[in-house]
């Protein structure tokens, strides 16, 4: 079970020898810490922060969102969050009113909106928003239950599906038939989502995209497989957006 040393290690062309070398240990006492069979001492997460211009917090905060034991088997775990159905129809909603009129917001947009709301909330206050499973697709993150959640949403009136073009290319659009009920989001999450569409969602899908490309959850899974929130802990400063001390 590979840790987030061995990512950043390898964002920054390390050899295992180099890194195990600056710590002052031999490889295969290293390649343990890599793997998460051992803990890191103090001294050594002081000198990863140098070694990966990173500072000592967020040193901190990747070594305690590493893939926990289980005490019982000696399995390693990860946390699965919950989804919240209620709160991702809402949020839905209220992103289709806020936005969904533009002619770059289309499904494969929403996806990344949605993704990066989560994610980003997940990463500032160590919550969930929606709580929604993300599998890594060719063209970025995907929420998995979106269609059957869309298609529960029309049976009900809710919203409608929109076939369209942009730019020449097949589009499906969402257009909304209610308001969001916004009682289900506290005002911080409501502030939150407003900053984030405020941020992405003049973006293209292929912008968004992009973006989730360089993002450390989707850079890290393999095709087809589920997201993990807590590599957000260990996101590049260009998707980062927690607040950490510098060294």
């Amino acid at each position: 079970m590979s840790t987030w040393i061995k990512t950043k290690r390898k964002e920054a062309g390390f050899s295992q020898s180099f890194v195990a070398e600056s710590l002052g240990v031999s490889r295969p006492t290293y390649t343990n810490l890599e793997n998460g069979k051992s803990k890191l001492t103090e001294e050594q997460k002081s000198t990863l922060a140098q070694l990966f211009y990173m500072s000592k917090e967020k040193v901190e905060k990747f070594s305690k969102a590493t893939v926990e034991k289980k005490e019982d088997t000696g399995e390693f775990i990860r946390e699965i969050p919950k989804e919240n159905v209620e709160k991702f129809r809402e949020v839905l909603l209220y992103i289709l009113g806020k936005v969904g009129s533009r002619p770059n917001i289309g499904q494969t947009a929403l996806y990344k909106l949605l993704y990066f709301i989560d994610f980003d909330y997940y990463e500032k206050f160590g919550e969930y928003l929606i709580g929604a499973t993300y599998i890594k697709n060719t063209y970025g993150p995907t929420p998995i239950s979106f269609k059957k959640i869309v298609r529960e949403m029309e049976q009900k009136g809710q919203l409608v599906e929109v076939k369209s073009k942009y730019f020449n290319h097949d589009q499906t659009k969402y257009v909304p038939v209610k308001e969001a009920n916004v009682e289900v989001l506290t005002g911080r999450e409501l502030k939150y989502i407003d900053d984030e569409l405020e941020k992405l969602a003049h973006l293209t899908a292929k912008e968004l995209s992009e973006r989730s490309h360089i993002d450390t959850p989707w850079l890290v899974a393999e095709e087809r497989q589920v997201l993990n929130y807590r590599h957000v802990f260990y996101r590049p400063e260009e998707t980062s957006v927690g607040e950490y001390e510098p060294l």
